[in-house]
């Protein structure tokens, strides 16, 4: 069994009862007894229908059920699915730790998510976060299955678009992920200083204050932006594969737009992780908020007051993994287009010319065919005193 199918069960045992893990593990690695490709899904897919069967039924635990229904079985066909279209993990170790990365990042994320549903969900909750709700309670429930629905799609999407990019057909050169992920990483970070507790009109950061918060939102919006320009410019600059000059100027283009893409998407990916852990990690660890708010005395009410917050904020996130990735590959593909078609060398092409030539003197009376290469059809011309293919003295019959 890979490591990814490993990651997978260890996520599935967590989501049943703790008298039915060793079972759920089990079910999970009997799999790689049974042969690859559609009997092998087929087993991994009745196993998640079975351990979806025994989760509990409250309203946070149907999200949950929605989440292992659905990670589970994407995370396990994907890779089934990527060598299938574009063959297999491309070679180097970059590569590698892309994809294990975005594996890990999508099972804690949905973890963390899910810890964070308990708490938004809590129904004594409810009326203190908007005393005049009226909303009936199943339009909530349609909402929620409909937000978290478009959410895995997103997450299954970066997974897809990650296992793509590491591939073998796609040729995406090693500099080139290496140069979309160190620009991404530098963005998420950046990102999680200005909003660690979710996405709203304002910075959300508690520990900076003052001019110190409006310096650190400027260079976010500097990398967003500048972030997948500069990894484009160098994915293109250092991709030296081989071809035709029209071929290479392809290849460089589709290397600018996968850096820029990776740019914002691993960008993306980071703070939502980071976010979402940080959220879900406020109710349950104490000194996560002595860390957000250091130095400061918070009564229960008050820390029970930012948790709920920060979960309802939390939704924020999606934002970021929707915008930030066609962000990065608008940028990327401005970078790697080329402003024109590149015309002809200087001096018209074709082949060199010995040293010491001198263009053709144009005929006598100084006649010149306008638009004309003196070099070119002045050369043709027929000399003074000579006949030429259309002169009347040709078409005239010869004596004899």
């Amino acid at each position: 069994m890979s490591r990814l199918s490993r990651a997978a069960a260890r996520y599935a045992a967590r989501l049943v009862p703790a008298g039915r893990r060793d079972w759920a593990e089990a079910l999970w690695s009997e799999a790689g007894q049974v042969p690859p490709g559609l009997a092998r899904l087929a087993w991994r897919a009745g196993g998640v229908r079975l351990i979806a069967r025994e989760a509990g039924g409250t309203p946070a635990t149907a999200v949950n059920r929605l989440n292992v229904v659905t990670v589970v079985p994407v995370l396990a066909g994907l890779p089934l699915l990527a060598r299938w279209l574009f063959g297999s993990a491309a070679p180097g170790r970059m590569a590698r730790v892309l994809r294990s990365g975005a594996y890990a990042a999508v099972l804690v994320l949905t973890v963390a998510k899910a810890s964070v549903e308990q708490v938004r969900d809590n129904l004594a909750a409810a009326p203190y976060l908007n005393p005049d709700a009226s909303v009936p309670v199943q339009t909530g429930m349609i909402y929620t299955w409909l937000v978290e629905s478009l959410f895995l799609l997103i997450l299954a999407v970066y997974a897809a678009a990650i296992l793509a990019l590491t591939a073998r057909r796609p040729r995406v050169a090693p500099a080139t992920l290496a140069a979309g992920t160190g620009a991404g990483i530098v963005l998420g970070a950046v990102m999680y200083a200005v909003a660690p507790l979710g996405l709203t009109s304002h910075p959300t950061d508690p520990w900076l204050h003052g001019p110190a918060i409006g310096l650190v939102v400027l260079l976010a919006w500097a990398l967003l932006f500048g972030g997948p320009v500069l990894a484009g410019v160098v994915a293109a600059r250092s991709y030296r594969g081989p071809g035709s000059l029209k071929q290479v100027a392809r290849a460089r283009i589709r290397q600018a737009a996968a850096a820029g893409f990776l740019a914002t998407a691993v960008g993306a990916l980071m703070v939502t992780v980071l976010g979402t852990v940080t959220i879900a990690l406020m109710p349950r660890a104490g000194w996560v908020l002595r860390w957000l708010h250091p130095g400061q005395h918070l009564l229960a009410a008050v820390a029970y007051n930012h948790e709920l917050t920060a979960s309802v904020r939390a939704d924020g996130y999606g934002l970021i993994l929707l915008a930030f990735p066609v962000i990065g590959l608008v940028m990327g593909l401005a970078v790697g287009v080329p402003a024109e078609q590149p015309g002809p060398p200087p001096g018209g092409g074709g082949p060199p010319r010995p040293p010491g030539h001198q263009p053709t003197p144009d005929p006598p009376g100084g006649a010149r065919l306008a638009g004309a290469d003196a070099d070119g059809v002045a050369a043709s011309l027929p000399g003074f005193g000579e006949d030429g293919p259309y002169s009347t003295a040709s078409a005239l019959p010869r004596a004899g």
